[in-house]
């Protein structure tokens, strides 16, 4: 059976089971087939009301990280393990869900959201000020938190939707015009997108074999495995939260200039928050002292960001030959969006998602989703790239360069085809999946991780904290 993701397009659901598609990422990643014996993947579609297979795509790909972390174990010199993962605690992960002091922060500013243009529809992200301002700046709109949405819809009226997101796109803000699948798959992103595997992991440099540390009998699978995240929004903190719950030491690194959202709150559990500003050279230095004794690095800043400072996948292999660098951009590497920023929300927009969820409930306006599993999914796709190249790299040596892409892995979501009925499914509550402990922010209610492990259970040890909490070195072995 061929898993590539354009064999994968026009099959349904029904047709292609969960255990199915994790054994397609396991095949892509070119892992051990006996290792799949050691899986467990209960539940069915639908478990949230969408006419996709979220479940499917959160309870896979939460499985190929925790299964790979097993893995890793085992070529530890430690014996195979079995590995659940519930598809629907998989799928309530990914609702972002998480209370502070008893209370559920709202994410989004009043501006953002999809409104009606011209000729059609198009989604503005305003969650951060200077999006929001230069969105409104663009549209002839006061600036500020005061503006109405009202005052955004009368602006939008005299543009059409490809003409504002290209103008915000030039202007370095984030929006998206409303596609259906047909107009995506002819857009030359969209092309561009579909020629590329849904990940990729490139060698990029010569490096010796680097002995993954001893295993020990009770210890999580990634202890003493060190892991720099220079993530923000949702993606990449997943990534890195994953790692964490497997035993990696995540060191998650801010910048003191760049805003976050509250979901940090939630994807920081498990990590070591430290702030450095690489535009100076105290930031950088800090930096590359952490990058020297690290084992991954991964960073969620725009295509050429990183490298522009001295820390792009070629300056990080010659700084920590044998590293695993792992990238996420929005929309890939290939195609005239390869620069472009996005986000869960604005892919979905833009590849054609809102449109079809929108025609399955017989709607007009754009219909979302009901779960960010573009973030989520891609998240944990990159935790098990990482995992793939920290195997790669104990086995083979050299440094190695994991991509993930919000678009990429849509394509691939689109690919597990539709769900009959998921529209009727509906929202469940979080009964018994919820954990409550002290953070750095407050008492935190959050989802606890899906992935079960028969041995050593996944879990998070250290507490989430704000920014800046820890100094910028690592933790004794």
């Amino acid at each position: 059976m061929d898993f590539r993701p354009s064999a994968l397009q026009g099959r349904t659901c029904a047709g292609l089971s969960p255990q199915q598609v994790l054994q397609g990422l396991w095949r892509l990643a070119d892992l051990p087939g006996e290792a799949l014996d050691f899986v467990d993947l209960p539940g069915a579609e639908p478990v949230l009301p969408s006419s996709f297979a979220v479940g499917t795509a959160a309870q896979a790909s939460i499985a190929a990280a925790a299964l790979a972390a097993a893995e890793l174990r085992h070529l530890r010199g430690g014996p195979r393990q079995r590995v659940s993962v519930d598809m629907l605690h998989a799928a309530q992960e990914c609702r972002s869900y998480f209370k502070i002091n008893g209370i559920i922060p709202n994410p989004w500013d009043p501006i953002t959201g999809v409104y009606p243009c011209a000729d059609g529809w198009v989604r503005i992200h305003a969650n951060f000020a200077h999006h929001r301002d230069g969105a409104l700046a663009l549209l002839g709109c006061p600036p500020g938190e005061g503006t109405k949405r009202e005052a955004v819809e009368r602006a939008l009226q005299r543009w059409r939707a490809a003409d504002f997101e290209q103008v915000a796109a030039d202007a370095g803000m984030v929006a998206a015009a409303m596609r259906s699948f047909d107009e995506w798959d002819r857009h030359p992103q969209g092309q561009a997108v579909a020629r590329q595997p849904l990940f990729t992991i490139e060698r990029i440099g010569e490096a010796d074999p680097r002995p993954l540390p001893k295993y020990a009998p009770d210890a999580r699978p990634l202890k003493d495995i060190r892991v720099l995240d220079l993530t923000r929004i949702i993606a990449g903190p997943v990534c890195g939260r994953a790692l964490a719950a497997y035993g990696a030491d995540v060191m998650l690194v801010n910048s003191p200039l760049l805003p976050n959202i509250d979901n940090i709150i939630d994807t920081s559990r498990g990590k070591l928050s430290v702030l450095a500003d690489l535009d100076t050279a105290d930031g950088r230095i800090a930096l590359g002292n952490l990058l020297r004794t690290a084992h991954v690095f991964v960073q969620g800043y725009r295509p050429g960001g990183l490298a522009a400072l001295g820390f792009g996948p070629e300056d990080a292999a010659r700084i920590r030959p044998g590293i695993v660098y792992v990238s996420l951009s929005a929309y890939g590497t290939q195609g005239p969006w390869a620069g472009r920023r996005g986000f869960d929300s604005l892919v979905q927009t833009a590849t054609g998602f809102n449109h079809a969820e929108a025609e399955a409930a017989g709607q007009a306006a754009p219909k979302p989703m009901p779960v960010q599993i573009l973030d989520h999914a891609s998240g944990y796709l990159m935790a098990f790239g990482a995992q793939v190249a920290l195997a790669r790299q104990a086995t083979e040596g050299g440094s190695w360069h994991v991509r993930v892409s919000l678009a990429q892995t849509a394509h691939w979501l689109r690919g597990l085809g539709r769900v009959e009925g998921g529209l009727s499914c509906p929202m469940p509550g979080f009964d018994g999946l919820l954990e409550t402990g002290p953070s750095g922010f407050g008492e935190l209610e959050a989802v606890r991780h899906a992935a079960q492990f028969a041995d050593t259970p996944a879990r998070w040890t250290r507490p989430s904290c704000p920014p800046g909490t820890h100094p910028p070195v690592w933790p004794f072995a």
